[in-house]
């Protein structure tokens, strides 16, 4: 199996050494390039054909959230996942809208950020628990008649997982058909939530009937 191309990206040549060095080791891994701003992250996330790109959010020139919008515009097929110090609201929605698969928080310990890394690859959405709070404090606050709902499009796992709680499938089921975790459903729903401004499944089924998402 050929290993994980991963794109660094931060603007601080310290820790992009210090991500270097987590997955050095690994057979699984290989380090195709690094970045220190958007900008240039998009070059060569292009360039060098990269799986997944560590991506921080306040850099110079661009930040992670444009160049993640960017990379989902020219339709490339790499998973970005958001690595910073930030989990506030303001931080993350954006993110999430402009099409992160995950948002981790940078004292994650080395080994979750491993597994992050392979659930990415494999396009699971995966959330630090600070921030999975935030997205559902955010889905909890927002109701139907919100001026400025949450947008951005829903990836097609998302779809894949709506489309089974429409059908009335528990999580637990909804994991075992889509072979994924328990865990991970209830990220996308998440995720779900947050892009389409509601607060509950139910809530969720009709806004993506409304959007022509589901038949």
């Amino acid at each position: 199996m050929s290993p994980i191309r991963l794109l660094i990206v931060d603007d601080h040549p310290i820790v992009r050494d210090g991500l270097r060095g987590v997955f050095a080791d690994d057979a699984g891994f290989e380090v195709a390039g690094e970045a220190a701003d958007g900008a240039e992250a998009v070059r060569l996330a292009r360039r060098l054909d990269v799986d997944v790109v560590l991506m921080d959010l306040r850099m110079p020139v661009m930040g992670g959230v444009e160049a993640t919008a960017r990379l989902k515009e020219l339709r490339h097929p790499a998973r970005v996942l958001i690595l910073t110090t930030y989990d506030t609201d303001r931080d993350v929605l954006p993110a999430v809208r402009a099409g992160a698969t995950g948002y981790l928080l940078k004292d994650v310990p080395r080994e979750e950020l491993i597994r992050a890394v392979r659930a990415a690859h494999a396009g699971e959405s995966v959330l630090a628990p600070a921030v999975a709070g935030t997205l559902m404090g955010l889905a909890g606050g927002t109701g139907a008649d919100d001026p400025n709902p949450p947008g951005g499009p829903l990836s097609p796992r998302e779809v894949e997982v709506l489309r089974l709680v429409a059908e009335g499938t528990t999580n637990r089921t909804a994991a075992r058909r889509l072979l994924i975790s328990e865990t991970t459903v209830k990220t996308h729903l998440l995720h779900i939530y947050a892009k389409l401004g509601v607060r509950d499944r139910a809530a969720a089924v009709a806004a993506a009937y409304k959007r022509g998402l589901l038949d």
